[in-house]
């Protein structure tokens, strides 16, 4: 998963950049102090991490990737960026009062052994925010109809709600409640489902580059088929049809608010 991410991460910024509607979300979920300490765990190049930080708040970032943590101490140095996982982040039992998580999850090989490890490193009453999104809601993406398999395989790495609920529970955390978030037009950071109402996004190669299902699980044949079929349907109109068959009322993302529920 590093190796994967270190090249990933070459030009990850260009595309991913912290959206200000989900980094008050964010915010609005976790309820940090200015005074406390927090961890943004999967940080990434820590573009959440930073902005969380600049608004009075302190924060460490840990990710397993060198390349991804070398651009987030380029972009901010007055945060601690450390080497580490889910499962391993090397952090003394009771130091951190609060923990988020942006597109993470799904990352994580072993979810009881991170949801252990996280709740362990958590303060007594420590929050946790989550942010992903479930197989349920990927179903209702209409990337389906144009890449099948590459929306199957990532549906396939993400787990379900129940999932990481049974893991947070049997970790001494508790899920206290669950907010759907559906993409925005002027969403900023261009994740896999940021094109839902834009498709042409989808032609660019440096977003699809920044997203890890196009970059590290698509096959080249069905991505060249399936943009192919994408602008065929955007000129004659047929997209819209398209979109409109995958309307639902599931959400695009999840945002998993939990909190310790023992010393």
């Amino acid at each position: 998963m590093s190796a994967k991410y270190n090249q990933i991460g070459i030009n990850y910024n260009q595309t991913r950049k912290a959206d200000p509607h989900l980094t008050e979300q964010l915010l609005k979920h976790l309820n940090p102090k200015k005074e406390d300490l927090y961890l943004d765990i999967g940080c990434g190049t820590g573009n959440y991490t930073s902005e969380l930080q600049k608004k009075g708040f302190q924060f460490i970032g840990i990710d397993p990737s060198i390349e991804m943590l070398q651009k987030a101490q380029t972009q901010n140095d007055n945060i601690q960026w450390k080497i580490g996982s889910a499962e391993k982040t090397d952090l003394p039992q009771h130091s951190i009062d609060g923990i988020i998580g942006t597109l993470t999850i799904h990352h994580w090989t072993n979810l009881a052994r991170a949801f252990s490890e996280l709740e362990y490193i958590l303060k007594p009453d420590g929050k946790i925010v989550i942010f992903t999104s479930t197989p349920q809601q990927m179903e209702g993406y209409w990337l389906n109809h144009y890449f099948p398999k590459m929306l199957e395989d990532s549906m396939v790495q993400m787990p379900t709600l129940k999932t990481i609920e049974e893991a947070m529970n049997s970790s001494g955390l508790k899920v206290t409640s669950t907010n759907i978030y559906n993409i925005e037009p002027d969403l900023v950071d261009q994740f896999l489902y940021c094109g839902k109402q834009n498709p042409e996004l989808y032609f660019d190669d440096s977003i699809r580059h920044g997203i890890s299902s196009f970059s590290a699980l698509a096959n080249l044949e069905e991505v060249e088929t399936g943009l192919a079929q994408l602008r065929k349907d955007i000129d004659s109109g047929k997209i819209n049809t398209i979109i409109n068959s995958y309307e639902n009322n599931l959400g695009d993302y999840l945002y998993i608010i939990g909190e310790k529920t023992k010393e």
